[in-house]
């Protein structure tokens, strides 16, 4: 069992033939994933990655000839808003967009469109979503990861590879690993995530990494409390960020309110989410959580 990708995903690369798009599709491959077409304008008709990969000129091509269902972008800022309208328009069910520094504008619009398409957009500014041992789409290094039953939800990339092996060494793997970005506005959310992982048998506990800057660790935390049955630990990032001042990601600043760290974390406690006060906790305060249900 997974969340959104799984073994069975049909998988588009827009911008294959760009030095990322060719070193993560050679990477994905390897794991297992299976690329059936790229996408780069003008360049249709051409093989790439060996000689294996058919490149189309245009997303619609690709689906049509290949049955492709899910996409993942790596191409430039400026192009990136049309890439996503582009897969979202093709009938993609899933798009997970790598690229960082997509304007905030471009991402207003792209919001309606894919809400109205059904599409699934992780992302931007993301390290991607890896299904153990079944499929992984972006950057996240497969070869850390264990097949298990804790699901795995962050804003940070880093933070996520950090969760991961903490997990690694207390004895437990993995479900699904998904990077949502920490742009302002993005895809999928915390919440999305949950609900997800809620109704996934397969997993037995959450992980949700979240940092300063916005409200949606809140939304989430609030509407677990009433909805999500399974335990989940939570850890926020920039406990010691100023206020006032962006921290890496372009939606990690903190305005006043609740947005800071500290209040986030007395949010999530509340509503009954065991927080992880350091990050070198998250893989420990998990096992103890798992222990208590009985399970794994």
């Amino acid at each position: 069992m997974s969340i959104l990708v799984n073994k069975s995903s049909k998988v588009v690369v827009q911008g294959i033939t760009g030095s990322e798009g060719q070193f993560h599709s050679n990477q994905m491959l390897d794991y297992g994933t299976s690329i059936v077409a790229g996408v780069t304008p003008g360049k249709g008709g051409q093989y790439t990655l060996d000689s294996s990969i058919p490149i189309f000129n245009l997303v619609e091509e690709a689906v049509r000839e290949t049955g492709a269902d899910t996409s993942i972008i790596f191409v430039p800022p400026p192009f990136a808003a049309e890439a996503i309208t582009e897969a979202s328009l093709a009938g993609i069910k899933v798009v997970v967009c790598i690229t960082e520094g997509v304007p905030v504008q471009d991402m207003v619009k792209v919001k309606k469109i894919i809400e109205q398409n059904g599409t699934r957009l992780i992302g931007p500014n993301c390290p991607g979503i890896i299904t153990v041992g079944e499929c992984k789409l972006g950057i996240m290094p497969g070869f850390i990861c264990k097949k298990g039953r804790i699901g795995v939800i962050s804003k940070s990339g880093t933070l996520t590879y950090e969760a991961i092996d903490q997990l690694v060494n207390v004895g437990l793997g993995q479900t699904t690993a998904i990077g949502i970005g920490g742009d302002p506005i993005i895809g999928t959310t915390m919440k999305d995530c949950l609900e997800l992982f809620e109704a996934d048998p397969e997993t037995d506990g959450i992980i949700i990494i979240g940092e300063i800057g916005g409200q949606m660790e809140i939304e989430a935390a609030r509407w677990a409390k009433n909805n999500v049955k399974k335990p989940i630990v939570g850890f926020i990032a920039g406990q010691t960020a100023p206020p006032g001042r962006r921290m890496g990601h372009a939606g990690a600043i903190v305005s006043g309110g609740d947005d800071t760290a500290k209040a986030k974390m007395k949010i999530l406690d509340e509503c009954g989410i065991k927080v992880a006060e350091s990050v070198a906790d998250i893989g420990s305060t998990m096992k103890k959580e798992i222990d208590k249900k009985g399970k794994l």
